[in-house]
């Protein structure tokens, strides 16, 4: 039967697809080849866009003792809200694109930093003030661009390790990531019995020795539906849209099938069922954004420690649920594992596979420092944007408060407050 219907093909629907493609192609060839054409030109002005954008990185030290929950941190992302294209001209010509931001944790021989770098030069009185206003007690410092970290990082094949890997979600957008509110951050807690899911990364980046790096970093960019204005030709959707008809799923699996001749079951859900739908159902009601993140682990090749790479990928284990969402890696620079029984049966392609392996490292930390991902010249390198709420993003990226006791995290000694009213005039 199949051999029949493999013939039948062969001998009547192959010469007929050909025949159609032949009539049509003076359509579909120069179709294509206009699009082609589009598409490279956006990439060209796009680049030389992004090029001319005047990017900023603050460095933020905050103080011994932030009173604060991550919902401060949520006003803060809320404000990371730039636009892109207005018109075809601007997408087309102009290559304007939407700004996006970078958040970032780094561990340089274990000294914690906090920083957050935007490609919006606009944004930077902007982000300043949403910072001061829900965290009056830090300090913000903008780094000059010689004197950013990435840059200060020479790498050098011969003297250093480095290893680089890139996170996704472990199901479907629409479920959100375990957050602070599922750890009760949200109510008002003594800190001694406050649980903050970040405190597992930021002791595990103060653990880094001298000679090694480690280093965070979640981009962030407005999510919206794309039209033709994002360069699409097909409509893509809100990610609501999806939410709704996971919210319908889930509902329907805790329905029980009708009976032939009977009413339709009542659903009961499950408690894992309950939960997932209010988690999705929260999520709806805030903002959210096109995510990507990825890490570094540099160290000099004197000190390199493997157990640093089982360290990064167990500390982000915490905003795992087996009932929502969670992180895992997708993609990571060391590829010789996967190469490496045919390297063993033929020799002569350990020297490419090496080869191979350095372009990775290098293309990664390239792209690391350009804070590229959603445009060009590392558009969605090695993996695809995934959404995430400011309530997840403020899980993963806040100021702690003195539940953290991470002794190389860069605190400042005293926080900041107004001069008493009664204080006399010199004059």
């Amino acid at each position: 039967m199949f051999l029949e219907l493999i013939i039948k093909f062969n001998a009547e629907i192959l010469p007929l697809i050909y025949r159609t493609l032949f009539v049509l192609s003076p359509i579909i060839v120069p179709a294509l080849l206009i699009y082609i054409s589009v598409l490279l030109w956006v990439r060209h002005v796009q680049m030389k866009y992004i090029s001319n954008l005047k990017s900023f990185l603050f460095e933020i030290k905050i103080p011994k003792d932030i009173q604060k929950s991550p919902l401060a941190m949520e006003v803060v992302l809320a404000a990371m809200q730039a636009s892109g294209a207005a018109t075809y001209t601007e997408a087309y010509l102009q290559g304007k694109v939407v700004g996006w931001f970078s958040l970032e944790l780094v561990s340089i021989d274990g000294q914690v930093h906090f920083y957050i770098w935007s490609s919006e030069p606009k944004f930077k009185k902007i982000l300043e003030a949403q910072i001061y206003a829900q965290y009056p007690t830090v300090e913000i410092y903008e780094v000059p661009p010689e004197q950013d970290y990435v840059k200060k990082f020479v790498y050098n094949p011969l003297k250093h390790m480095i290893w680089g890997l890139q996170f996704k979600l472990t199901k479907p957008d629409a479920f959100p990531i375990k957050t602070y509110i599922d750890y009760n951050m949200d109510k008002d807690q003594k800190e001694e019995f406050r649980i903050d899911p970040m405190t597992a990364v930021l002791e595990f980046l103060g653990s880094a020795t001298k000679g090694n790096q480690i280093w965070l970093q979640i981009l962030i960019r407005k999510h919206a539906k794309q039209t033709l204005k994002e360069h699409r030709l097909v409509e893509k959707p809100d990610w609501k849209i999806e939410a709704q008809a996971e919210i319908q799923k889930i509902r329907d699996e805790a329905t029980p099938e009708a009976k032939e001749g009977q009413y339709p079951g009542f659903p009961n859900p499950t408690k894992g069922q309950v939960e997932s739908i209010a988690a999705i159902e929260r999520s709806l009601g805030k903002m959210c954004f096109d995510t990507m993140i990825r890490g570094f682990y540099l160290a000099e090749n004197e000190v390199f420690n493997p157990s640093y790479i089982s360290g990064y990928i167990g500390s982000m284990r915490q905003y795992n649920s087996e009932t929502l969402n969670g992180l895992k890696m997708k993609w990571f620079t060391d590829t010789s594992d996967a190469f490496k029984d045919w390297c063993t049966i033929f020799p002569f392609l350990t020297p490419a596979r090496d080869r191979q392996q350095e372009r990775y490292r290098k293309d990664f930390l390239n792209a690391y420092r350009l804070r590229s991902f959603f445009y060009p010249p590392y558009k969605f390198y090695k993996n695809n944007p995934f959404i995430l709420t400011t309530e997840e993003l403020a899980t993963i990226y806040h100021f702690p408060g003195n539940v953290s006791a991470t002794p190389t995290l860069a605190k400042i000694s005293s926080k900041k407050s107004e001069p008493p009213a009664n204080l006399p005039i010199k004059k």
